[in-house]
C-alpha cells in the first residue's frame, strides 16, 4: 500500500510517521512532517539540524529566523527523510493543513483494518488447515453403489450406525471373543425427517433371525446369502463388509439406507472422553464381573473404559439378554447426544476441537460422506433436531418359536413391525410436533363440519394399489376395531398401481366420503367423485385404494406424527435409570 492509500498525498515514508515520544517512551502518530510533538505542551518548535546544540533556521526563502534551544542529548526526534526527488516539505505552522482529529481517526481505522484483515485471513488460513487435518483423520470404506455418492442437505436421510465388537485397539484385546472379525453388534437405523423436526433411532436386535441377501465383496466377487440367521452375520461373517449390512437392512425393512457410520470399541471411550464424560444412571448398584462395569447406584459421569463396559454390560440389567441392554444403550445415547449438543460443549472451542478429533479418528465411513466437511454438513443437519423429538425405539420382534424353551433368538413381530418399517420410510414422526399436530385437528374439525354421517354408516371397500403387501387387510381391521367403520371390506389387490391413495364416491355418498377422509386424513385431491361399486351384501360402497404413499395402517396421511401404543420408544431429552 502506498502513502496516497494510508491517507497521504505526498512522498513521505510512511514509516516515518511514528515517532518516538521522549517523555512516554512510547511511538506516537507524527501529525504534520516537520513538526514532532512536543514533550511538554507549548507552542510547536522545529528540530535541530543533526549535530547541532542549537543554531539558527532560515525559512524557504534563505531569511535567518529564531534560534531554537538546545534538546536534551538523546533526546532529538529526527525529522522524516525526504525521499530523492521529492520537493522540501512546508514549513511547520502552515495554514490549512489537514485537521488533527480527522487524520488520527482515519489512522486509527486504517490500522485496525489491516490487523484484523490480518486476523481473519490467519484464522481462515488455520480452519482450512484444521480441516485438512480432520481429512487426514477420516477412514473410509467402498461399498460400492449401496451408498450414496455424497450427502445431500435436500430431503429426509437415512444413516446405520453400526457398532462392532471387534477387538482391535490398546486395551480392547480381554474383551469377550478375542478372535471376532468385527460382527453387527450394536445397530440402529437412523431417519432424518425432510423438515428437520424429527429424528427416529431404531435399534436392530443382534440376535434378530433374518436372511442375508448375496452381496459384493471387495474384490467384486459375490458372497452368497444365508437364511434364518442372526442379524449380526451381515458384518464380518464370509468377509461381509458394512455394505452387506446396509443391504440386509433394506430388504427387512423397506427402507433405502443412505450411508453408513461404523464404529469400535475405540468409538466409545474416545468420544465420551472428548466430551468430558457421559451422566447415567442406575435404580442399584452394579457390579459386573463380565463387563467389569462397577457403578453405585443413582447418577454417575462415565468416559473411557468405563463407558465402553457400561454400553457392554447385559448380564446386570432386566432380564440379562440383548433386549434390555439395548434399552441401556437408548439411554446411553441419548445422554450423549444431550453431551454433545449442550451449551458448554458447542461454546468451548477447546471441546469442539478435541470432539472433531475424536469423531474423525473413531469412525469409519462410506466414501460419499468421506470427507470432514461433509461429516461436519451431516453434523449440522443433525444438530437441527430438537432432542425432545428424537426417538429411540426398537424393531417389533418376538420369541423365536423355534428355540424351544431355551429363548435365545428373535424374530420380527409382524403385526407390529410393518406399520414402524412404513412409517420410517414415509417419514413420519413418531414423537408429537405442536405445531403440525395443531393444524391436523383443525383440518379434521374442519372436514367434519356440517358432516351428518356417522363412522359406522361408512360403506367402504379397500384395494391395494401399491402399498406395502398386506397393508389392505391392516387398515381393514384398523377402520372395523378402532375407527368405527365397521361396514368395511377388503377387495383385494386394485388392476393397477398407484402413487397417491384415493377414494371413489358417488354424488349421494359424499357426506360418507367426507366423514372418512376425516378418519384418514386424505386431502382434497385423494377424493374422486365418480361411481360406487355393490358390496358382498348388495349395498352401494365407495372404494378406497391405498397408494404408494400409504402411510401405515391407523396413521393419517396429512400427519406428520402418529400415535403406536403398541411400541415402546423413548426420547433423547429424557434422561432415566437403568435397572
Amino acid at each position: 500500500m502506498d502513502a496516497q492509500g494510508r491517507g497521504r498525498a505526498d512522498d513521505i515514508d510512511p514509516a516515518d510517521q511514528w515517532v518516538l515520544n521522549p517523555t512516554t517512551g512510547e511511538y506516537e502518530l507524527r501529525l504534520t512532517p516537520s513538526a514532532p510533538q512536543s514533550a511538554v505542551p507549548g507552542p510547536r518548535r522545529s528540530a535541530p539540524r543533526s549535530g547541532s546544540a542549537g543554531g539558527t533556521t532560515r525559512n524557504r526563502s534563505g531569511a535567518p529566523g529564531r534560534t531554537a534551544p538546545a534538546e536534551a542529548p538523546g533526546r532529538d526526534v529526527p525529522p522524516p527523510r525526504r525521499r530523492r526527488g521529492a520537493p522540501e516539505e512546508p514549513l511547520p505552522g502552515r495554514r490549512n493543513r489537514r485537521p488533527v482529529k480527522k487524520t488520527r481517526a482515519k489512522k486509527v481505522v486504517l490500522w485496525t483494518g489491516g490487523v484484523m484483515a490480518f486476523v481473519l485471513v490467519g484464522t481462515a488460513g488455520a480452519a482450512y488447515l484444521y480441516l485438512k487435518h480432520l481429512e487426514g483423520n477420516v477412514t473410509t470404506e467402498d461399498v460400492g453403489s449401496v451408498a450414496d455418492d455424497g450427502f445431500s442437505k435436500d430431503g429426509a436421510f437415512n444413516i446405520l450406525i453400526i457398532g462392532t465388537d471387534k477387538r482391535t485397539g490398546a486395551g480392547n484385546e480381554g474383551y469377550g471373543d478375542k478372535g471376532s472379525v468385527g460382527h453387527a453388534d450394536t445397530t440402529i437405523l437412523l431417519h432424518v425427517s425432510k423438515d428437520r423436526t424429527n429424528a427416529t433411532a431404531m435399534s436392530i436386535p443382534r440376535d434378530l433371525v433374518i436372511d442375508v441377501p448375496d452381496c459384493q465383496a471387495s474384490d467384486g466377487s459375490t458372497i452368497p446369502g444365508t437364511q434364518d440367521v442372526r442379524f449380526n452375520t451381515s458384518l464380518g461373517q464370509d468377509g461381509r463388509d458394512p455394505g452387506c449390512t446396509m443391504k440386509t437392512v433394506e430388504e427387512l425393512t423397506g427402507v433405502d439406507v443412505n450411508h453408513f457410520v461404523m464404529a469400535d470399541f475405540n468409538a466409545v471411550k474416545t468420544l465420551t472422553t472428548a466430551v468430558g464424560g457421559v451422566k447415567v444412571c442406575l435404580t442399584k448398584a452394579v457390579n459386573d464381573k463380565e463387563s467389569k462395569l462397577k457403578l453405585p447406584a443413582g447418577e454417575s459421569t462415565i468416559a473411557g473404559e468405563q463407558a465402553l463396559a457400561f454400553v457392554r454390560t447385559r448380564h446386570s440389567f432386566g432380564n440379562r439378554g440383548d433386549l434390555d441392554r439395548i434399552k441401556v444403550q437408548q439411554q446411553f445415547l441419548g445422554s450423549l447426544m444431550r453431551s454433545m449438543t449442550s451449551g458448554d460443549t458447542l461454546t468451548n472451542p477447546t471441546k469442539l476441537i478435541k470432539l472433531a478429533n475424536a469423531a474423525t479418528k473413531a469412525l469409519t465411513v462410506d466414501k460419499g460422506i468421506g470427507k470432514a466437511s461433509t461429516l461436519k454438513d451431516l453434523a449440522l443437519e443433525l444438530k437441527k433436531v430438537p432432542t425432545k423429538n428424537i426417538t429411540f425405539l426398537t424393531t417389533p420382534v418376538g420369541d423365536n418359536p423355534a428355540d424351544g424353551a431355551v429363548k435365545k433368538t428373535v424374530i420380527v413381530d409382524e403385526a407390529h413391525a410393518p406399520q414402524v418399517f412404513t412409517m420410517i420410510k414415509n417419514d413420519v414422526s413418531f414423537t408429537e410436533v405442536k405445531a403440525k399436530e395443531k393444524k391436523e385437528k383443525a383440518a379434521v374439525a374442519a372436514r367434519l363440519k356440517g358432516t351428518k354421517s356417522a363412522a359406522d354408516e361408512v360403506r367402504v371397500q379397500i384395494l391395494n394399489g401399491g402399498a406395502p403387501a398386506g397393508s389392505a387387510q391392516e387398515e381393514l381391521t384398523y377402520l372395523q376395531t378402532e375407527a368405527g367403520v365397521r361396514k368395511s371390506d377388503n377387495a383385494g389387490n386394485a388392476e393397477k398401481t398407484l402413487a397417491k391413495t384415493t377414494l371413489e364416491y358417488a354424488p349421494d355418498q359424499a357426506d360418507q366420503a367426507r366423514r372418512l377422509a376425516a378418519i384418514m386424513g386424505l386431502s382434497g385431491s385423494a377424493m374422486k367423485p365418480g361411481k360406487s361399486v355393490t358390496n358382498s351384501q348388495g349395498l352401494p360402497t365407495m372404494t378406497l385404494t391405498l397408494g404408494e404413499d400409504f402411510k401405515g395402517a391407523g396413521v393419517k396421511m396429512n400427519s406428520s406424527s402418529a400415535a403406536t401404543p403398541d411400541v415402546r420408544k423413548t426420547t433423547a431429552d429424557q434422561a432415566q435409570c437403568a435397572s
